[in-house]
């Protein structure tokens, strides 16, 4: 059995969009993964089934939500493995320890393009940061600013797919998945 985590993006925004985390773990047991459990209700879920290619993860996840839910979500799926790498390929260590809630990473579906990473810059402040780690995009957002430009700038038409995660919620996973290892 292989350990995954699942991201679904943006449950949790705009009337009627929310999702009980005890239904999305139900959906997970119909589906035959073994023992879901969620963190957090923001839609993150860590399962184990056997081992399978994540696209075909995914799309059976995707569709799944749709019929229980009645709606399309996207749903990015890595193994606990690779979850692991992301977290300890952080590269705001400092930051995060400081203030895990503004350190963010936008977990992609494919690389984000090089152009597009290189042109977020424009839109950080001056106390914002911007990197790119493997496929995944890190920021560190300002602390005076309620709203960052970052944010909008990220989007999946200008980055592609993707969903973010803040470090605090990174690490949880990372203590979830670690401990199943």
């Amino acid at each position: 059995m292989q350990t995954y985590v699942a991201l679904l993006y943006s449950i949790i925004l705009g009337e009627g969009r929310r999702v009980v985390m005890a239904d999305l773990k139900a959906m997970a047991e119909q589906l035959g993964l073994k023992n879901p459990r969620t963190l957090v209700a923001t839609g993150n879920l860590v399962f184990e089934t056997r081992a399978t290619g994540i696209a075909k993860l995914e799309q059976r996840l995707e569709t799944a939500f749709e019929k229980t839910f009645g709606r399309n979500v996207v749903i990015i799926v890595r193994t606990a493995e690779d979850w692991l790498k992301l977290a300890a390929g952080n590269p705001f260590p400092a930051d995060s320890a400081e203030a895990g809630d503004q350190v963010a990473v936008r977990v992609m579906r494919k690389p984000a393009p090089a152009d597009g990473v290189a042109a977020l810059q424009a839109y950080a402040a001056e106390d914002e940061k911007v990197a790119s780690v493997n496929v995944d995009i890190w920021v560190v957002f300002s602390r005076e600013r309620p709203s960052s430009r970052l944010l909008a700038a990220m989007n999946h038409k200008r980055m592609g797919i993707g969903t973010a995660r803040n470090w605090n919620t990174v690490r949880r996973l990372a203590e979830m998945v670690g401990s199943r290892e």
